[in-house]
């Protein structure tokens, strides 16, 4: 009687996370309208900017949301604050970084990877708040943003630098310096159980509130797997793992980052 009910628990389980996955397919594009439509009058056309710390971020945290943004013929620009030059391989991590963007949907014309040596690629290194905000006010302006994605305070995997772009996006919030029609996401970070149970997650992301669900499917996840595979000086065994059990590679949830009072000057 016991494996009985154990097998229609997991049975009705596993019903109930494809019946969510066909309603957030459905859902998505409702979704990015209504977000938008809190920040603009009328104008739906996606110009989204992902944010990341270093090469293989892009993959490892966002390709659900890259991926059905393309699918959704969003415009979409990376910004990569650094070549993730840790170990002295920027010049390749910086050529893997392109190869999986353009696996992604993101032409190479739409990357840009800093290099500079107040932004290094080293989990102790305090980022300068001013200095990664400004070079992103400026991305957000060039390139007529309308929606930035980027990590939330934890960072998903706790990075320094993953947490500084968000104090940094988070500044310019609170101080009013984004455009008005520019919406501010963050990836919500889960604990380390949801983590690594891949797909079946998505139940728990439904029952816990977000602005935002991306969800893949079986051929997206394959694309997310090929842009992963894109980064070779990183793969090693322990992040076929990751590629495999990280919900991070089927599902990304987002809270928006609230925005303070517009044309806030600090004296």
């Amino acid at each position: 009687m016991s494996i009985y009910l154990v097998f229609c628990s997991v049975l009705s389980y596993l019903v109930w996370t494809i019946c969510l996955y066909y309603r957030h397919r459905r859902a998505l594009g409702k979704s990015l309208n209504r977000v938008l439509k809190a920040f603009s009058s009328g104008d739906t056309d996606i110009r989204a900017l992902v944010v990341t710390a270093h090469p293989d971020d892009e993959c490892m945290f966002f390709a659900p949301t890259i991926i059905r943004l393309v699918e959704l013929k969003a415009c979409i620009h990376l910004l990569c604050l650094s070549e993730g030059n840790y170990y002295k391989q920027g010049a390749q991590r910086k050529q893997e970084l392109l190869n999986s963007c353009a696996v992604l949907g993101i032409p190479a014309s739409r990357v840009t990877i800093l290099d500079h040596k107040k932004l290094p690629d080293d989990p102790k290194a305090e980022w300068s708040v001013s200095l990664v905000s400004s070079v992103i006010v400026r991305h957000i302006r060039h390139h007529c943003i309308n929606m930035v994605l980027t990590f939330d305070g934890r960072g998903v995997s706790g990075h320094a630098n993953h947490t500084a772009i968000h104090k940094a996006v988070s500044h310019l919030a609170s101080t009013g310096q984004v455009p008005n029609d520019c919406c501010l996401l963050s990836l919500v970070t889960v604990g380390l159980l949801r983590k690594y149970i891949a797909f079946l997650e998505l139940p728990l992301s439904w029952l816990l509130s977000s602005c935002l669900c991306c969800v893949l499917g079986s051929q997206g996840y394959r694309q997310a797997k090929a842009a992963m595979l894109c980064h070779r000086t990183q793969l090693l065994w322990f992040r076929y793992l990751y590629i495999t059990f990280s919900r991070y590679m089927f599902i990304n949830t987002f809270q928006m980052i609230p925005q303070g009072p517009k044309n806030l000057k600090i004296y």
